[in-house]
């Protein structure tokens, strides 16, 4: 039985359009900040970290998929609303659509995030090899620059076109390092472990193996897909190299205790919104009455006017 639910508000492909999580008893949660990083994690306070005892679920990580594969709608989890509910991307007024560049049609795989992690820049008192936040004016070692402030993003590779608001288990494989417009922007790779062949993955090297060609379209997807937009080609940290599991699971940690940090308040989130249901030493907990308040009073305002997904692809030289 699934242990999460999702709960539509307003119009599909609307500015108003809004994806609520529930859990297994029917509560209203917040997707980032409720559901666990780990699968089946020790939790301390509510928050999950311990690794677990077995080796069989030192990689197993809960996904928020948030894009389906082949799709084109920029849905995304709203960082800066009560209860973090996914939404579609707005941008100049208009809803935002990935644009479909030759040969690709939408996003190339299921893309999500993990809950409970964040990319963020902030004052903070760790300091980690792969810190994804730093003091003001300092920046991240490995890739030489700022967090995103966003939550760390996956790309989940295996077979099934998976839907939004799914949450699924996976293992990380590897990770990339986007440098987007001068912020450093993860991208994980990953499998979902339901996937009929996801035992034959067990390290980024794998992919190549068994899906070749994924990797090296994962990169031109990334380095091309806002130039329709007018923008330059995105660029790399490590000349593009895709870093193995070790280093992702490096990025996954600091980026854990960034998220921890926020929750407890001992850094300052700026716009992010903290409310969450399940977390009991944290400030920002709500109770349950509340969480459904906020839910009900979220969509008070009329539905906006919508607009429709770009069909054309374009080609780009290389």
């Amino acid at each position: 039985m699934a242990l999460y639910h999702t709960e539509e508000r307003g119009q599909p492909c609307s500015q108003n359009y809004r994806l609520f999580f529930k859990d297994v008893t029917g509560h209203y949660i917040s997707p980032f900040h409720d559901i666990p990083l780990k699968v089946n994690s020790k939790e301390e306070n509510g928050i999950p970290t311990k690794k677990a005892r077995n080796d069989e679920y030192e990689n197993l990580f809960n996904m928020i998929v948030e894009i389906p594969r082949w799709t084109n709608a920029k849905m995304e989890i709203a960082t800066e609303e009560p209860l973090n509910p996914i939404k579609q991307y707005v941008k100049d007024g208009k809803l935002r659509y990935v644009a479909n560049i030759f040969p690709y049609k939408g996003y190339i795989w299921n893309y999500g995030t993990l809950p409970q992690a964040l990319t963020f820049t902030v004052s903070s008192p760790w300091n980690t090899p792969f810190q994804t936040w730093e003091d003001p004016g300092e920046k991240d070692k490995s890739t030489n620059c700022f967090g995103d402030n966003d939550p760390i993003d996956v790309c989940e590779i295996g077979s099934k076109i998976l839907s939004c608001g799914e949450v699924i288990h996976v293992k990380i494989l590897g990770i990339l390092a986007l440098i987007d417009e001068g912020e450093t922007d993860w991208k994980l790779i990953a499998i979902n472990v339901n996937d009929p062949e996801a035992s034959k993955f067990h390290d980024i090297d794998d992919v190549e193996k068994f899906k070749p060609g994924y990797l090296e379209a994962t990169l031109n997807w990334f380095r091309l897909y806002k130039v329709p937009d007018g923008k330059p080609e995105n660029q790399f940290a490590f000349n593009g190299e895709f870093k193995n599991k070790a280093f992702a699971l490096e990025v996954i940690k600091s980026t854990h205790q960034c998220w921890k940090a926020l929750l407890m308040k001992k850094c300052n989130g700026g716009a992010i919104n903290c409310t969450n249901v399940q977390i009991s030493d944290s400030p920002f907990r709500c109770t349950q009455e509340e969480a459904r308040s906020l839910v009900e009073s979220a969509l008070s305002s009329p539905n906006k006017e919508s607009n429709e997904e770009e069909q054309v692809w374009h080609f780009l030289g290389k």
